[in-house]
């Protein structure tokens, strides 16, 4: 089962000088071998996984599309440096076979989302994610967005790829959000995603870590109530109610969704 997150955070693969570092103020690294790596820089970038090299246990790294001439080299490379943990771009039902790995399959084509329920049944698939832009490329599409928000089109795709790994029981990781400055939009949408059930958040500047963060931690009120509600069970079979509150099986379940978003270690 993915258990990395909640702050997942994108590092070019051909900056090899940033890995630790990226590593050192997030959750997970993903070692970006596709869309941030220029092809030209792709063969010494390959080189750099297994002479770099980080905690396997928390690397993602990102590979070209499989249809793509990169794909072969870039496992390959992954190989080499003995990483385990693979996102594999423009995923769809096309994706070959990668047994021996733990697959991130990113959904950000119009048949990558069509088809992602039939990749999150694939046994080698711990997650899906999904990936806006490339998304309206596909659609031949010129924005995601408008005032601020995403496009009803793209706000499908999320809820898609989301029900999809649930309906499955793998991971569910949300999205970039590529304004670097924009915190405020960082928090809003990592607020959303924690609520609306996604285990972790990518993003793509160090600044965002914290405020991804901050929107998977309960807060000490939220935990409370969610250890209150739990307690209460005890003395109840079935429905019952708590101050103003009916409480019933998907209440619980809420409940227990809040603690296990507490960091480990965390008492209170």
């Amino acid at each position: 089962m993915f258990a990395l997150g909640p702050a997942l955070l994108f590092c070019p693969a051909d900056r090899p000088d940033r890995y630790a570092k990226a590593l050192d103020r997030a959750d997970a690294v993903i070692l970006d071998l596709e869309d941030a790596t220029a092809p030209a820089n792709r063969p010494a970038a390959r080189m750099a996984l297994a002479e770099h090299p980080l905690d396997p246990e928390r690397v993602i790294v990102r590979i070209s599309p499989a249809a793509s001439g990169d794909f072969a080299d870039d496992i390959a490379a992954v190989e080499a440096a003995g990483y385990r943990t693979v996102m594999v771009a423009k995923a769809d039902a096309g994706l070959p076979s990668l047994s021996g790995f733990e697959v991130v399959a990113l959904c950000e084509s119009a048949a990558g989302v069509l088809d992602a329920r039939e990749l999150a049944r694939r046994p080698e698939v711990v997650a899906l994610m999904w990936g806006a832009e490339d998304l309206v490329a596909s659609l031949g599409g010129t924005s995601s967005r408008s005032g601020g928000a995403y496009r009803d089109v793209v706000r499908h795709a999320r809820s898609a790829v989301l029900l999809a790994a649930a309906a499955e029981d793998v991971a569910a990781i949300d999205a970039v959000h590529l304004l670097i400055d924009d915190l405020d939009g960082v928090r809003s949408e990592a607020e959303d995603a924690v609520a609306s059930g996604f285990t972790a958040t990518a993003c793509i500047h160090p600044s965002h870590v914290a405020v991804i963060r901050d929107a998977y931690r309960p807060s000490p009120e939220e935990v409370a109530h969610a250890r209150r509600i739990l307690a209460a069970t005890a003395g109840h079979d079935g429905v019952f109610r708590l101050d103003d509150l009916m409480v019933d099986g998907p209440v619980l379940r809420h409940a227990e969704a809040t603690l296990r978003r507490m960091p480990p270690g965390a008492g209170g």
